[in-house]
């Protein structure tokens, strides 16, 4: 029925705390006689070919894998992909074929991850299969993670070592925008439940350093190396992936040295500003800000946060006056009580973390400084998209 040999061609994982291969995934391919290697994805998408026929095709690729993986160093870990619909056709008390696949290739359990590939399935038999996985002592995966709402009902079922990030998902995101937010709650959530995350698609300096600013635990792409028939040496990237994190390094010392540089220019944009609420000057009186095209608007707030003055806003080379906030209570902001932990006894300035501002749809952050002995608040809102 297929055309040709199936056979597992092996894709690594590099760690990021050291550079090495901490473990490989089993991905299918067909050998043609002509000597090249075809995947089978598309076989999987072809709603003609009979499942029973794809089910045999599946086993044989993982049968491929486990029967060549003692040939890996001992310290590395195998990810085989598992239908969702394989799954389910299984009945309740029936054994696993991929536990009596490991047992008869003898490679321990705490060696394998699972990974549970599509959409789909039932979330109770998906608990309960992943639940017989862990007890035999394997960990759990779940592939294109942050690709659909399902998703999040399958974390929840299978509470999951491992997520591997849409690769999609994860390659727009790394080139900026609203799915770069997106992705860094993912890994976020990922983080709070105890989840390593894989990056996989990392295919340029761009995306690894995306992936370290997501803090994924391991990273899976052409950037290292694609899915061969053979194993890479344990070694075969830290030189490669030394370089490329030194380059991250050297970009975020950079933004931490333009960050430097806002804080002196904010400290001194507020000692002008403070001082002319403290004389209680017209608005005529304020500086120009030819010297900080960043600032977007400042306003005052009084010590439990509620907005004294519109926001005043330096556009068209003039002050405007904003009078929609006026009132407002912004206690329930992070930056608040930020200020208020940290800020209130020095009276020193504090920065929020960056967010993007709902209004304007600009990537912002939001410096605040108690005066007036406590009384005040003033708060400066600032583009930081040159961040």
């Amino acid at each position: 029925m297929f055309d040709g040999q199936p056979l597992a061609c092996f894709q690594p994982f590099i760690d990021t705390a050291t550079g090495r291969i901490a473990g490989v995934e089993a991905l299918g391919r067909l050998h043609q006689v002509s000597g090249e290697l075809r995947s089978v994805g598309p076989l999987f998408a072809n709603p003609q070919i009979p499942s029973t026929a794809l089910r045999r095709l599946d086993r044989l690729i993982r049968e491929d894998a486990l029967s060549r993986f003692h040939e890996a160093p001992a310290d590395w870990f195998l990810s085989l992909n598992i239908s969702p619909r394989w799954i389910s056709d299984l009945s309740h008390d029936q054994p696993l074929p991929s536990l009596i696949q490991l047992r008869q290739q003898g490679v321990p359990a705490h060696r394998v991850v699972f990974e549970i590939t599509e959409t789909g399935g039932d979330p109770v038999r998906l608990s309960e299969v992943g639940s017989r996985y862990r007890q035999a002592g394997a960990r759990i995966a779940i592939d294109d993670f942050g690709a659909g709402y399902s998703q999040l009902d399958r974390v929840l079922a299978l509470q999951p070592d491992i997520l591997k990030l849409d690769m999609r998902l994860f390659q727009a995101a790394a080139r900026g925008g609203p799915s770069s937010e997106v992705v860094k709650a993912l890994a976020q959530m990922a983080e709070k439940t105890g989840c390593w995350i894989i990056a996989e698609g990392v295919e340029s300096a761009v995306e690894l350093n995306f992936a370290l600013e997501c803090g994924a635990r391991y990273l899976q792409g052409h950037l290292f190396a694609p899915a061969a028939p053979t194993f890479f040496a344990a070694d075969a990237f830290v030189k490669r992936f030394d370089q490329l994190r030194q380059g991250y390094v050297r970009s975020k010392l950079a933004e931490r040295g333009r960050l430097m540089a806002l804080r002196q220019d904010l400290t001194e944009l507020m000692r002008q500003l403070q001082a002319w609420a403290l004389a209680k000057a017209p608005l005529e009186a304020l500086p120009a800000l030819e010297r900080y095209p960043w600032m977007l608007r400042f306003f005052l707030c009084d010590r439990h946060g509620t907005q004294l003055t519109p926001n005043l806003e330096w556009r068209e080379q003039r002050w405007q006056v904003d009078n929609r906030y006026q009132g407002h209570n912004w206690s329930w902001r992070p930056y608040f009580y930020h200020l208020l932990a940290e800020g209130w006894d020095e009276r020193r300035l504090i920065l929020s973390s960056t967010y993007r501002d709902a209004t304007s749809n600009q990537y912002c952050l939001t410096a605040g400084q108690f005066f007036d002995e406590g009384q005040r608040l003033l708060l400066i809102d600032v583009d930081a998209g040159g961040l």
